[in-house]
């Protein structure tokens, strides 16, 4: 089969860091083509806009749309319309409604639509998974603390309306929990802390449960400073689970038991490269519900106002 003819609108950080060298390396790909108002991609076609590319390369195949939420699902309509398959970065939209919306012109269309949860492919997350399907989940805490200065630097979408706050790495954590829970679990209450001067939560504090009554709870928080933590710690009964490093690591008892390179971004494109050979699409939006059902229940806390 001949290489799938790919773009990428939205040329900024993580598309340097992350989706290039992924692509580079993937010979089921061919990159011909970048949309961004800012950013270049060096020895392809580039374009202001989604518009101006899909009419000037008609032999794009695929795109992948890497801008901020808030953004995502006009691009998406776009190229789903214009026959494009589609790869959206997480998280795959400002709303459910829209990816909903997304997905149903994607399978009217016959066309793939990729849901891009890249840490559930995290090393140690299926191995998580498999330990935890056979012992007893007895309680579980999530703590998924980070510095945003550091990692959003100047990055203003990410504390507007519809820019997710703190729930932008937060739903990194809701990937894995959703994917190596044994059953659905549901929040029951949330606290969300919103600078008084954003319109986006810094901090959020949560507790799940599920049909079996579940111990779940999680903090996520942008004020850490030093050791960042990405850790989803399990009470079993046959000991004590910690996933580690956003899902590279797996620890049972304190004896490390998983601990491979990371390939997040790599194996995203072998999925999608796979649901666009086989004619289907690959949308789970069981993490960007908890947030939308965090945003609904949670009581709203505000805090000092927060300058980058």
């Amino acid at each position: 089969m001949s290489p799938i003819n790919l773009a990428i609108v939205g040329v900024g950080k993580i598309v340097r860091d992350q989706h290039l060298p992924a692509v580079a390396k993937n010979s089921d790909y061919k990159l011909i083509a970048a949309a961004s108002r800012h950013g270049v991609v060096d020895g392809i076609d580039n374009f202001k806009s989604i518009d101006e590319m899909l009419t000037a390369v008609p032999a794009i195949q695929a795109v992948s749309l890497c801008m901020p939420p808030q953004y995502r699902y006009e691009a998406a309509q776009k190229a789903l319309s214009a026959g494009k398959h589609v790869f959206l970065e997480k998280p795959p939209g400002a709303t459910l409604s829209e990816v909903a919306d997304l997905e149903a012109l994607a399978a009217s269309k016959g066309l793939s639509l990729f849901a891009s949860w890249h840490s559930r492919y995290a090393p140690a997350v299926e191995a998580a998974k498999s330990f935890i399907a056979g012992t007893t989940l007895r309680s579980m805490q999530v703590n998924w603390k980070e510095d945003v200065r550091h990692w959003h630097p100047n990055q203003e979408w990410i504390w507007q309306a519809g820019g997710l706050g703190v729930f932008d790495p937060g739903i990194n954590a809701l990937s894995i929990v959703t994917h190596i829970l044994p059953r659905p679990a549901f929040i029951t209450a949330a606290t969300l802390e919103f600078p008084e001067n954003r319109d986006a939560p810094i901090a959020a504090s949560m507790t799940f449960s599920d049909a079996k009554g579940l111990d779940l709870k999680a903090e996520f928080d942008w004020r850490q400073t030093g050791k960042q933590s990405w850790d989803i710690v399990a009470q079993t009964e046959a000991g004590e689970m910690v996933l580690s490093e956003g899902g590279a690591k797996l620890s049972i008892d304190g004896k490390l038991v998983h601990d491979e390179p990371e390939q997040e971004y790599p194996m995203l494109y072998k999925r999608f490269a796979e649901i666009v050979k086989a004619g289907k699409s690959d949308v789970d939006l069981a993490p960007l519900r908890h947030v939308a059902d965090a945003f609904m229940l949670g009581r709203r806390k505000f805090v000092e106002a927060f300058h980058d």
